[in-house]
Protein backbone atom coordinates (compact mmCIF):
# COMPACT_ATOMS: atom_id res chain seq x y z
CA UNK A 1 0.00 0.00 0.00
CA UNK A 2 1.82 2.85 -1.06
CA UNK A 3 1.19 6.19 0.88
CA UNK A 4 2.24 9.70 1.69
CA UNK A 5 3.98 10.07 5.21
CA UNK A 6 5.87 12.38 6.97
CA UNK A 7 9.38 12.38 9.16
CA UNK A 8 10.15 14.60 11.00
CA UNK A 9 13.71 15.73 12.71
CA UNK A 10 15.11 18.34 14.85
CA UNK A 11 18.19 20.15 14.32
CA UNK A 12 21.37 20.97 15.93
CA UNK A 13 22.21 23.83 13.63
CA UNK A 14 25.92 25.68 13.59
CA UNK A 15 24.74 30.04 13.77
CA UNK A 16 26.63 29.86 10.33
CA UNK A 17 23.58 27.14 9.35
CA UNK A 18 21.01 29.08 11.46
CA UNK A 19 22.31 32.44 9.57
CA UNK A 20 21.42 30.83 6.25
CA UNK A 21 18.47 29.34 7.07
CA UNK A 22 17.08 32.66 8.15
CA UNK A 23 18.24 33.92 5.01
CA UNK A 24 16.04 31.42 2.81
CA UNK A 25 13.09 31.93 5.05
CA UNK A 26 13.47 35.48 4.21
CA UNK A 27 14.23 35.46 0.68
CA UNK A 28 10.87 33.06 0.76
CA UNK A 29 8.95 36.15 2.81
CA UNK A 30 10.04 39.01 0.11
CA UNK A 31 8.60 36.87 -2.95
CA UNK A 32 5.53 36.47 -1.61
CA UNK A 33 5.05 39.74 -0.74
CA UNK A 34 6.22 41.23 -3.67
CA UNK A 35 4.23 39.06 -6.17
CA UNK A 36 0.94 39.54 -3.45
CA UNK A 37 1.79 43.40 -3.86
CA UNK A 38 1.48 42.79 -7.75
CA UNK A 39 -1.92 40.93 -7.27
CA UNK A 40 -3.49 43.86 -4.94
CA UNK A 41 -2.27 46.50 -7.20
CA UNK A 42 -3.89 45.03 -10.49
CA UNK A 43 -6.99 44.13 -8.75
CA UNK A 44 -7.41 47.73 -7.53
CA UNK A 45 -6.43 49.16 -10.74
CA UNK A 46 -9.16 47.46 -12.69
CA UNK A 47 -11.88 47.66 -10.10
CA UNK A 48 -11.07 51.72 -10.20
CA UNK A 49 -11.10 51.11 -14.14
CA UNK A 50 -14.49 49.96 -13.66
CA UNK A 51 -15.88 52.56 -11.61
CA UNK A 52 -15.05 54.94 -14.37
CA UNK A 53 -17.41 52.92 -17.03
CA UNK A 54 -14.16 51.25 -18.76
CA UNK A 55 -14.84 48.51 -20.97
CA UNK A 56 -13.69 44.46 -20.23
CA UNK A 57 -11.76 44.89 -23.23
CA UNK A 58 -9.63 48.06 -22.22
CA UNK A 59 -9.18 46.99 -18.76
CA UNK A 60 -5.63 46.32 -16.92
CA UNK A 61 -4.11 42.78 -17.81
CA UNK A 62 -4.44 40.60 -14.85
CA UNK A 63 -1.95 38.44 -13.35
CA UNK A 64 -1.88 34.85 -13.11
CA UNK A 65 -2.45 33.38 -9.95
CA UNK A 66 -0.89 29.85 -10.84
CA UNK A 67 2.34 28.58 -9.57
CA UNK A 68 3.72 29.01 -13.26
CA UNK A 69 2.37 32.33 -13.83
CA UNK A 70 3.71 33.92 -10.84
CA UNK A 71 7.17 32.40 -11.18
CA UNK A 72 7.39 34.12 -14.68
CA UNK A 73 6.50 37.49 -13.25
CA UNK A 74 9.00 37.13 -10.29
CA UNK A 75 11.94 35.74 -12.70
CA UNK A 76 11.58 38.58 -15.00
CA UNK A 77 11.78 41.25 -12.02
CA UNK A 78 13.81 39.74 -9.60
CA UNK A 79 17.47 41.77 -10.67
CA UNK A 80 15.37 44.81 -9.30
CA UNK A 81 13.08 43.70 -6.84
CA UNK A 82 16.36 41.06 -5.01
CA UNK A 83 19.59 41.78 -6.48
CA UNK A 84 21.05 39.17 -4.22
CA UNK A 85 18.88 36.35 -5.33
CA UNK A 86 21.95 34.23 -6.20
CA UNK A 87 22.44 33.99 -2.66
CA UNK A 88 19.94 31.88 -2.02
CA UNK A 89 18.09 29.06 -3.47
CA UNK A 90 15.58 29.22 -6.00
CA UNK A 91 13.51 26.60 -3.49
CA UNK A 92 13.11 29.56 -1.40
CA UNK A 93 11.43 31.86 -4.03
CA UNK A 94 9.07 29.30 -4.88
CA UNK A 95 7.84 28.81 -1.39
CA UNK A 96 6.74 31.94 -0.92
CA UNK A 97 4.91 32.11 -4.63
CA UNK A 98 3.50 28.71 -3.78
CA UNK A 99 2.22 29.36 -0.51
CA UNK A 100 0.91 32.47 -2.74
CA UNK A 101 -0.65 30.87 -5.68
CA UNK A 102 -2.47 28.13 -2.58
CA UNK A 103 -3.62 30.96 -0.79
CA UNK A 104 -5.08 32.41 -3.64
CA UNK A 105 -7.04 29.88 -4.83
CA UNK A 106 -8.42 28.70 -1.89
CA UNK A 107 -9.76 32.42 -1.18
CA UNK A 108 -11.27 32.20 -5.01
CA UNK A 109 -12.55 28.87 -4.36
CA UNK A 110 -13.87 30.00 -1.17
CA UNK A 111 -16.37 33.32 -2.92
CA UNK A 112 -17.75 30.89 -5.44
CA UNK A 113 -18.78 28.02 -2.94
CA UNK A 114 -16.02 25.42 -4.74
CA UNK A 115 -14.45 25.09 -0.85
CA UNK A 116 -15.38 23.53 2.35
CA UNK A 117 -15.05 24.62 5.62
CA UNK A 118 -14.83 27.87 7.51
CA UNK A 119 -14.42 31.16 5.18
CA UNK A 120 -10.78 31.87 3.96
CA UNK A 121 -9.82 35.65 3.56
CA UNK A 122 -7.68 37.30 0.62
CA UNK A 123 -4.18 36.48 1.83
CA UNK A 124 -2.02 39.03 3.91
CA UNK A 125 1.45 39.79 4.01
CA UNK A 126 3.92 38.09 6.06
CA UNK A 127 5.87 39.86 8.75
CA UNK A 128 9.28 39.28 9.53
CA UNK A 129 8.08 38.75 13.11
CA UNK A 130 5.21 37.63 13.35
CA UNK A 131 5.66 34.57 10.47
CA UNK A 132 7.04 31.07 11.07
CA UNK A 133 10.45 30.92 8.98
CA UNK A 134 9.97 27.87 6.75
CA UNK A 135 11.58 26.43 3.46
CA UNK A 136 10.76 23.88 1.17
CA UNK A 137 12.91 22.19 -1.33
CA UNK A 138 11.48 19.88 -3.76
CA UNK A 139 14.49 19.50 -6.54
CA UNK A 140 17.82 19.12 -5.68
CA UNK A 141 20.48 16.55 -3.42
CA UNK A 142 18.05 15.95 -0.56
CA UNK A 143 19.32 12.76 0.83
CA UNK A 144 19.74 10.53 4.12
CA UNK A 145 23.53 9.96 5.26
CA UNK A 146 24.09 6.85 6.39
CA UNK A 147 25.73 7.47 9.60
CA UNK A 148 21.77 8.59 10.60
CA UNK A 149 22.65 11.28 12.14
CA UNK A 150 22.94 14.03 9.41
CA UNK A 151 20.91 15.13 6.51
CA UNK A 152 21.68 17.30 2.75
CA UNK A 153 19.70 19.86 1.27
CA UNK A 154 20.64 21.59 -1.54
CA UNK A 155 22.82 25.36 -0.69
CA UNK A 156 22.71 24.61 2.70
CA UNK A 157 25.05 21.32 2.97
CA UNK A 158 25.33 18.77 5.77
CA UNK A 159 22.94 19.22 8.60
CA UNK A 160 23.37 17.91 11.90
CA UNK A 161 19.79 16.00 13.13
CA UNK A 162 19.36 16.09 17.25
CA UNK A 163 17.88 12.77 17.02
CA UNK A 164 18.41 9.60 14.76
CA UNK A 165 17.45 9.62 11.36
CA UNK A 166 17.06 5.17 11.45
CA UNK A 167 13.39 5.06 10.90
CA UNK A 168 13.90 6.60 7.27
CA UNK A 169 17.15 5.67 6.72
CA UNK A 170 15.96 1.94 7.42
CA UNK A 171 13.25 2.16 4.76
CA UNK A 172 15.66 4.04 2.16
CA UNK A 173 17.86 1.21 2.59
CA UNK A 174 15.26 -1.18 1.63
CA UNK A 175 13.36 0.59 -1.04
CA UNK A 176 10.55 1.29 -0.01
CA UNK A 177 10.79 4.84 0.43
CA UNK A 178 11.29 7.78 -1.66
CA UNK A 179 11.99 11.14 -0.60
CA UNK A 180 9.45 13.93 -1.93
CA UNK A 181 10.29 16.94 -0.41
CA UNK A 182 11.97 18.75 2.69
CA UNK A 183 10.54 21.15 4.95
CA UNK A 184 12.92 23.49 7.25
CA UNK A 185 10.63 25.16 9.64
CA UNK A 186 11.19 26.79 13.35
CA UNK A 187 9.27 25.87 15.61
CA UNK A 188 8.89 26.15 19.59
CA UNK A 189 12.62 27.86 19.26
CA UNK A 190 13.77 24.70 17.28
CA UNK A 191 14.62 24.13 13.97
CA UNK A 192 13.31 21.06 12.33
CA UNK A 193 13.45 19.18 8.98
CA UNK A 194 10.29 17.25 7.30
CA UNK A 195 10.66 15.06 5.02
CA UNK A 196 7.25 14.58 2.51
CA UNK A 197 8.18 10.70 1.66
CA UNK A 198 6.20 8.06 -0.55
CA UNK A 199 5.90 4.90 1.59
CA UNK A 200 5.19 1.77 0.44
CA UNK A 201 3.90 0.32 3.60
CA UNK A 202 3.17 -3.54 4.11
CA UNK A 203 -0.48 -4.74 4.55
CA UNK A 204 -0.93 -5.19 8.23
CA UNK A 205 -4.35 -6.28 10.51
CA UNK A 206 -5.25 -5.03 13.79
CA UNK A 207 -4.69 -7.40 17.26
CA UNK A 208 -8.71 -8.26 16.98
CA UNK A 209 -9.77 -7.45 13.59
CA UNK A 210 -13.25 -8.14 14.88
CA UNK A 211 -13.39 -5.68 17.27
CA UNK A 212 -15.64 -2.87 17.85
CA UNK A 213 -15.13 -0.23 20.40
CA UNK A 214 -16.66 3.62 20.69
CA UNK A 215 -14.78 6.16 21.66
CA UNK A 216 -16.34 8.91 23.48
CA UNK A 217 -14.23 12.02 23.82
CA UNK A 218 -14.32 14.59 26.14
CA UNK A 219 -12.72 17.29 28.55
CA UNK A 220 -12.67 15.48 31.92
CA UNK A 221 -11.53 11.87 30.44
CA UNK A 222 -9.92 12.36 27.61
CA UNK A 223 -11.03 9.40 25.45
CA UNK A 224 -13.14 6.71 27.11
CA UNK A 225 -14.16 3.00 25.58
CA UNK A 226 -17.14 1.25 25.11
CA UNK A 227 -15.54 -1.80 26.99
CA UNK A 228 -15.02 0.59 30.15
CA UNK A 229 -11.82 1.91 29.70
CA UNK A 230 -11.37 5.43 31.38
CA UNK A 231 -8.27 7.58 29.50
CA UNK A 232 -8.08 10.73 32.05
CA UNK A 233 -7.25 13.31 30.79
CA UNK A 234 -3.50 14.74 31.20
CA UNK A 235 -4.27 18.58 30.96
CA UNK A 236 -0.43 19.43 30.15
CA UNK A 237 -1.33 23.11 29.50
CA UNK A 238 -3.10 23.21 33.01
CA UNK A 239 0.20 21.58 35.24
CA UNK A 240 2.16 24.25 32.87
CA UNK A 241 -0.29 27.41 33.32
CA UNK A 242 1.80 28.53 36.46
CA UNK A 243 5.40 28.57 34.87
CA UNK A 244 3.73 29.89 31.65
CA UNK A 245 2.42 32.96 33.73
CA UNK A 246 5.79 33.54 35.78
CA UNK A 247 7.62 33.51 32.27
CA UNK A 248 4.74 35.92 30.80
CA UNK A 249 5.53 38.40 33.51
CA UNK A 250 8.93 38.15 33.46
CA UNK A 251 9.32 39.17 29.52
CA UNK A 252 6.45 42.10 30.05
CA UNK A 253 9.65 43.13 32.54
CA UNK A 254 12.08 43.14 30.04
CA UNK A 255 12.91 45.82 27.13
CA UNK A 256 11.25 44.79 23.79
CA UNK A 257 10.90 45.64 20.89
CA UNK A 258 9.14 48.90 19.81
CA UNK A 259 7.84 49.64 15.95
CA UNK A 260 6.81 53.62 17.05
CA UNK A 261 10.60 54.61 18.47
CA UNK A 262 12.83 52.09 16.18
CA UNK A 263 13.82 50.62 19.82
CA UNK A 264 15.42 46.88 19.51
CA UNK A 265 15.07 44.11 21.51
CA UNK A 266 17.13 43.49 24.49
CA UNK A 267 19.30 40.77 24.99
CA UNK A 268 17.44 39.96 28.41
CA UNK A 269 14.09 40.28 26.43
CA UNK A 270 15.24 37.92 23.84
CA UNK A 271 16.64 35.25 26.52
CA UNK A 272 12.90 35.54 27.94
CA UNK A 273 11.24 35.12 25.05
CA UNK A 274 12.83 32.04 24.35
CA UNK A 275 12.32 30.40 27.42
CA UNK A 276 8.36 31.21 27.11
CA UNK A 277 8.41 29.81 23.80
CA UNK A 278 9.93 26.81 24.41
CA UNK A 279 7.36 26.11 27.56
CA UNK A 280 4.59 26.56 24.82
CA UNK A 281 6.17 23.73 22.81
CA UNK A 282 6.67 21.46 25.38
CA UNK A 283 3.41 21.56 25.96
CA UNK A 284 2.13 20.94 22.28
CA UNK A 285 4.62 17.88 22.24
CA UNK A 286 3.17 16.01 25.55
CA UNK A 287 -0.29 16.75 24.30
CA UNK A 288 0.99 15.12 20.61
CA UNK A 289 2.86 12.30 22.42
CA UNK A 290 0.04 11.33 24.56
CA UNK A 291 -2.54 11.42 21.59
CA UNK A 292 0.10 9.60 19.22
CA UNK A 293 0.38 6.98 21.80
CA UNK A 294 -3.43 6.30 22.24
CA UNK A 295 -4.48 6.35 18.58
CA UNK A 296 -1.32 3.68 18.14
CA UNK A 297 -2.92 1.55 20.57
CA UNK A 298 -6.85 2.08 19.27
CA UNK A 299 -5.87 1.72 15.70
CA UNK A 300 -3.55 -1.74 16.45
CA UNK A 301 -6.06 -3.82 18.67
CA UNK A 302 -9.22 -2.70 17.59
CA UNK A 303 -10.91 -3.83 13.66
CA UNK A 304 -13.52 -1.28 13.87
CA UNK A 305 -14.04 2.20 16.07
CA UNK A 306 -16.46 4.56 16.01
CA UNK A 307 -16.07 8.61 17.02
CA UNK A 308 -18.59 11.30 16.80
CA UNK A 309 -18.44 13.90 14.72
CA UNK A 310 -17.68 16.84 16.94
CA UNK A 311 -18.06 20.71 16.21
CA UNK A 312 -14.61 21.70 17.94
CA UNK A 313 -14.66 24.90 16.43
CA UNK A 314 -18.53 25.93 17.40
CA UNK A 315 -17.48 23.62 21.15
CA UNK A 316 -14.51 26.47 21.40
CA UNK A 317 -16.50 29.47 21.66
CA UNK A 318 -17.46 28.55 25.25
CA UNK A 319 -15.60 30.78 26.95
CA UNK A 320 -15.82 28.69 29.41
CA UNK A 321 -14.79 25.56 28.15
CA UNK A 322 -12.63 26.85 25.21
CA UNK A 323 -9.32 26.48 27.10
CA UNK A 324 -9.54 23.10 28.24
CA UNK A 325 -11.16 21.78 24.82
CA UNK A 326 -8.22 23.55 22.88
CA UNK A 327 -5.63 21.64 25.49
CA UNK A 328 -7.55 18.10 24.94
CA UNK A 329 -6.72 18.09 20.96
CA UNK A 330 -9.91 16.68 20.01
CA UNK A 331 -9.31 17.33 16.28
CA UNK A 332 -6.23 15.60 16.67
CA UNK A 333 -7.10 12.51 17.77
CA UNK A 334 -9.74 12.09 14.95
CA UNK A 335 -7.20 13.04 12.38
CA UNK A 336 -5.12 10.38 13.77
CA UNK A 337 -7.18 7.55 14.49
CA UNK A 338 -8.43 8.17 10.37
CA UNK A 339 -5.14 7.70 8.85
CA UNK A 340 -3.91 5.13 11.82
CA UNK A 341 -6.51 2.65 10.91
CA UNK A 342 -6.29 2.85 7.18
CA UNK A 343 -2.62 1.84 8.01
CA UNK A 344 -3.19 -0.88 9.98
CA UNK A 345 -6.13 -2.35 7.93
CA UNK A 346 -8.99 -1.40 10.40
CA UNK A 347 -12.06 1.15 9.35
CA UNK A 348 -13.02 4.37 10.94
CA UNK A 349 -16.93 4.75 11.44
CA UNK A 350 -18.07 8.34 11.82
CA UNK A 351 -21.30 9.25 13.61
CA UNK A 352 -23.37 11.87 12.45
CA UNK A 353 -22.85 15.17 14.32
CA UNK A 354 -26.54 15.24 15.71
CA UNK A 355 -26.99 11.36 16.58
CA UNK A 356 -27.60 11.92 20.07
CA UNK A 357 -25.36 9.16 21.58
CA UNK A 358 -25.13 10.48 25.14
CA UNK A 359 -28.94 10.71 25.03
CA UNK A 360 -29.87 7.22 23.76
CA UNK A 361 -30.32 4.48 26.89
CA UNK A 362 -27.35 1.59 25.59
CA UNK A 363 -29.98 -0.80 27.09
CA UNK A 364 -33.23 -0.38 25.35
CA UNK A 365 -32.72 2.49 22.89
CA UNK A 366 -34.97 5.15 24.57
CA UNK A 367 -34.00 8.74 23.91
CA UNK A 368 -34.18 11.59 26.46
CA UNK A 369 -35.58 14.21 25.55
CA UNK A 370 -32.87 16.52 27.17
CA UNK A 371 -29.56 16.03 29.25
CA UNK A 372 -28.06 18.55 31.21
CA UNK A 373 -24.11 18.85 30.63
CA UNK A 374 -23.93 18.67 34.60
CA UNK A 375 -25.49 15.42 34.70
CA UNK A 376 -22.61 13.00 34.34
CA UNK A 377 -24.79 9.65 35.46
CA UNK A 378 -27.28 8.41 32.92
CA UNK A 379 -30.35 7.34 34.60
CA UNK A 380 -32.84 5.58 32.23
CA UNK A 381 -36.66 5.85 33.31
CA UNK A 382 -37.48 3.33 31.23
CA UNK A 383 -35.56 0.28 32.23
CA UNK A 384 -33.81 1.72 35.19
CA UNK A 385 -30.28 1.60 33.55
CA UNK A 386 -27.76 4.07 36.15
CA UNK A 387 -24.47 4.40 33.99
CA UNK A 388 -21.78 7.04 33.84
CA UNK A 389 -22.88 8.98 30.93
CA UNK A 390 -19.75 8.83 28.53
CA UNK A 391 -20.00 5.30 29.10
CA UNK A 392 -23.10 4.97 27.89
CA UNK A 393 -22.43 7.25 25.03
CA UNK A 394 -19.45 4.89 23.86
CA UNK A 395 -21.60 1.92 23.92
CA UNK A 396 -24.19 3.56 21.89
CA UNK A 397 -21.40 4.31 19.23
CA UNK A 398 -20.07 1.02 19.33
CA UNK A 399 -23.30 -0.07 18.71
CA UNK A 400 -23.44 2.11 14.90
CA UNK A 401 -21.33 -0.76 13.61
CA UNK A 402 -23.67 -3.09 13.71
CA UNK A 403 -26.24 -0.83 11.84
CA UNK A 404 -23.51 0.19 9.20
CA UNK A 405 -22.99 -3.95 8.65
CA UNK A 406 -26.66 -4.16 8.05
CA UNK A 407 -27.84 -1.43 6.20
CA UNK A 408 -24.49 -0.32 3.98
CA UNK A 409 -24.94 3.35 4.77
CA UNK A 410 -21.50 4.11 4.26
CA UNK A 411 -18.61 5.63 6.55
CA UNK A 412 -21.08 8.34 8.62
CA UNK A 413 -23.70 6.49 10.99
CA UNK A 414 -26.47 7.79 12.57
CA UNK A 415 -27.53 10.19 9.65
CA UNK A 416 -30.99 11.90 9.60
CA UNK A 417 -30.31 12.84 13.65
CA UNK A 418 -32.25 16.36 13.83
CA UNK A 419 -31.06 18.88 16.23
CA UNK A 420 -33.77 18.30 18.53
CA UNK A 421 -34.52 15.36 19.94
CA UNK A 422 -37.66 14.51 20.03
CA UNK A 423 -39.67 11.97 23.01
CA UNK A 424 -40.56 9.11 22.36
CA UNK A 425 -44.08 7.92 22.86
CA UNK A 426 -46.06 4.90 24.22
CA UNK A 427 -45.45 3.34 20.38
CA UNK A 428 -41.81 3.12 21.39
CA UNK A 429 -39.87 -0.12 20.01
CA UNK A 430 -37.67 -1.52 22.35
CA UNK A 431 -34.87 -4.14 22.10
CA UNK A 432 -33.13 -6.47 24.33
CA UNK A 433 -30.23 -5.72 26.47
CA UNK A 434 -27.11 -6.45 25.03
CA UNK A 435 -28.57 -6.23 21.35
CA UNK A 436 -27.53 -2.92 18.90
CA UNK A 437 -29.65 -0.34 19.44
CA UNK A 438 -33.19 0.72 17.29
CA UNK A 439 -31.37 3.18 15.70
CA UNK A 440 -33.68 5.02 13.19
CA UNK A 441 -36.66 3.71 14.09
CA UNK A 442 -35.94 3.68 18.35
CA UNK A 443 -38.41 5.78 20.94
CA UNK A 444 -38.08 8.47 18.04
CA UNK A 445 -40.22 8.87 14.63
CA UNK A 446 -38.33 7.38 11.89
CA UNK A 447 -35.77 9.93 11.02
CA UNK A 448 -35.87 9.48 7.33
CA UNK A 449 -34.41 12.39 6.18
CA UNK A 450 -31.66 15.67 7.09
CA UNK A 451 -32.25 18.20 8.46
CA UNK A 452 -33.18 20.52 5.59
CA UNK A 453 -35.90 18.35 4.82
CA UNK A 454 -37.46 17.92 8.49
CA UNK A 455 -37.48 21.61 7.82
CA UNK A 456 -38.89 21.45 4.62
CA UNK A 457 -41.77 19.41 6.47
CA UNK A 458 -42.11 21.52 9.21
CA UNK A 459 -42.75 24.36 6.58
CA UNK A 460 -45.33 21.99 4.69
CA UNK A 461 -47.43 21.46 8.04
CA UNK A 462 -47.77 25.03 8.70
Amino acid sequence: MNTIQAYRFALDLTPVQERALLAHAGAARVAHNWALAQVKAVMDQRTAERSYGVSDERLTPAVGWSLPALRRAWNAAKADVAPWWRECSKEAFNTGLDALARALKNWSDCRVGKRRGRPVGFPRFKSRRRSTPSVRFTTGVIRVEPDRKHVVLPRLGRLKTHESTRKLARRLEAGTARIMSATVRRHGGRWHVAFRVEVDRAERAPMRPHAVVGVDVGVKHLAVLSTGELTPNPRHLDEAARRMRRLARRLSRRVGPDRRTGQLPSNRWERARKQLTCAHARVANLRRDGLHKLTTRLAGEFGTIVVEDLHVAGMLRNRRLARHIADAGLAELRRQLAYKTAWNGGRLIVADRWYPSSKTCSDCGTVRTKLALSERTYTCTTCGLVLDRDVNAARNLAALAHEVDTAGSGPVAGRGADRKTRPGGPVAMKRQPGTAPAGKTGTVPPQGGTTKIMRSLERTER
